[in-house]
């Protein structure tokens, strides 16, 4: 048998057939990941103060009309509860935008001291509230390693710091409510954190990210599966 026989039958490709590829070329390429630091930088911060500052003013005009929305539900005074998830807003907001090991605690922290230092109706107890309620959300965080950020996890973070509103406001506010009023207000505000808080805020990043806002962010890049070409085998 002469060499030029022995490569034409062995296992090496031949070069000049177009209908063959290399295993290298016919392998999957890697889907490219999206790698998530735990270290904080400059923009973090910028952001996570930004947010809370944006959110304690939302909490301000909120803390002043609040008699409002008692007023609605004197009838039935548990049911203000529904209006409840609107005090939870910035730990999942700041949680699914900054993705870093307590930007839910400070963000909601930091949001509800500007709201006391514009002058709350609740005074300096709303700091205690948005250190519990950023609590809430950066427990679910933390469950999952601040490696997931889908829709279900965002509810989630609602429900923990729906759980953590209701008991504080409980405790601080409506402890002499009958317990019936109590359990009321309990499902009201867990279930208008999850709407208000968990899908609002996963709806809120949503809308941001096509503006480019975000693009210093993990949570502003996208991952592209790159297209895969094959050639036609022809007989």
């Amino acid at each position: 048998m002469t060499q030029d026989n022995r490569v034409q039958t062995g296992h090496h490709t031949n070069p000049t057939n177009p209908n063959t590829t290399s295993s290298a070329q016919t392998k999957n390429p890697q889907t490219p990941q999206t790698k998530t630091s735990m270290r904080w930088r400059t923009v973090d911060i910028i952001v996570t103060v930004v947010i809370a500052v944006a959110v304690g003013v939302i909490f301000w005009g909120v803390a002043a009309i609040w008699g409002v929305f008692e007023l609605w539900t004197v009838a039935f005074p548990p049911l203000v509860g529904l209006f409840g998830g609107i005090w939870v807003l910035a730990g999942p907001l700041a949680g699914i935008i900054v993705r870093k090991p307590g930007a839910a605690i400070i963000a909601e922290t930091l949001a509800a001291a500007v709201e006391a230092v514009l002058g709350s109706n609740f005074g300096a107890t709303a700091i205690i509230s948005g250190l519990l309620q950023g609590a809430g959300a950066e427990i679910v965080f933390l469950a999952f390693l601040y490696r997931k950020w889908n829709l279900p996890v965002m509810l989630l973070s609602g429900l923990g710091a729906g759980i953590t509103l209701v008991v504080g406001e409980i405790v601080m506010y409506y402890a002499k409510w009958a317990m019936t009023f109590k359990v009321v207000y309990a499902v009201c505000g867990i279930v208008s954190s999850i709407i208000i808080s968990g899908l609002g805020a996963w709806l809120l990043w949503k809308a941001i990210v096509p503006t480019g806002a975000l693009s210093a962010f993990a949570s502003g890049r996208t991952t592209t599966r790159p297209r895969q070409h094959t050639t036609p085998n022809r007989t």
